[in-house]
């Protein structure tokens, strides 16, 4: 026998009501789903519909929270690319200022040259036209050397005019897919908010039509199972833990003149049954002795 502590005596000041027990707003096919199941406590399908509804309740929170976060990664996303094009428009900017600095240093070692070989002609010994011919030598090497870094300057600044041109685009499709996807973020959030203020909404009306005694209890288990509160009965089993039902208790879980609610004595969710409990088969011997 199951012991008074794993029962919960509904109170008896709220007898069963057809309307009460399969209000308006059940889901359908949970509506379905019980009603063929066969008789049960009145209070069950009320429950079983309030724990649907705190799973979808507790689903659109969930998704509700979770948005703001996809809201900052595409912000983050979109910084990043813009990061990408400031970066490269700045590594632009050092590789002209660069190239402008070489170019200036190239011409300087010409204009020395240029200066070297116009003194060469007034020079009275041959000393000094050696070493003025050797100035022109090596300032015109220096500017040859300049010129060559010039052009390697010249194509590292055609390769990032290339990577400027390509993070700009990169960026403005990164704008143009975060913009798209902000605005869906912001559509499902209101609609989420919607949904979950219509399911606390009908969550309200059926709760008003639930005992206080068998809401409290549902609130006290949920405090240790959130939204898995009330556990099927089958194959002999709770579903939710594994542990064997007895025969008897499935017997008066399929009763809707009872009026107590029934708890596994190892989770504490509360039982409901929705399969037909088979009668025993006629024993033949008594048969045979009658």
């Amino acid at each position: 026998m199951v012991s008074r502590a794993q029962l919960f005596r509904c109170s008896r000041a709220h007898p069963r009501c057809a309307v009460s027990l399969y209000p308006r707003g059940l889901h359908k096919a949970f509506r379905r789903g019980v009603l063929k199941s066969g008789p049960m406590h009145p209070a069950i399908p009320q429950l079983l519909e309030i724990q649907r509804l705190d799973q979808t309740i507790v689903s659109l929170r969930a998704h509700l929270e979770a948005l703001p976060k996809r809201m900052r990664d595409a912000d983050a996303q979109l910084t990043g690319a813009r990061a990408a094009v400031v970066t490269a428009k700045e590594s632009l900017a050092q590789a002209l200022g660069r190239r402008k600095k070489l170019e200036l240093e190239a011409e300087q070692w010409k204009e020395r040259a240029k200066k070297y070989r116009s003194q060469s002609s007034s020079v009275k010994t041959n000393e000094a036209y050696k070493a003025l011919q050797q100035e022109i030598v090596s300032a015109e090497a220096e500017a040859s050397k300049i010129e060559d870094q010039v052009l390697e300057q010249m194509m590292f600044v055609e390769e990032i005019e290339r990577r400027v041109k390509r993070v700009e685009a990169e960026f403005q499709e990164a704008e143009r897919v975060v913009t798209g996807e902000k605005k869906q973020i912001e559509t499902q959030y209101r609609d989420e908010e919607k949904k979950s203020a219509a399911a606390s909404a009908e969550r309200d009306e059926i709760v008003k039509k639930v005992p206080e005694e068998v809401l409290d209890l549902y609130t006290r288990i949920s405090k240790k199972h959130p939204g898995s509160v009330m556990a099927e009965a089958r194959d002999n089993q709770c579903r939710a833990c594994g542990l064997r039902v007895l025969p008897h208790m499935l017997q008066m879980l399929t009763s809707d003149t009872d009026t107590e609610l029934f708890r596994c004595e190892s989770c504490g969710r509360i039982l409901y049954c929705l399969e037909p409990i088979p009668h025993a088969a006629a024993n033949p011997a008594a048969g045979k002795s009658s």
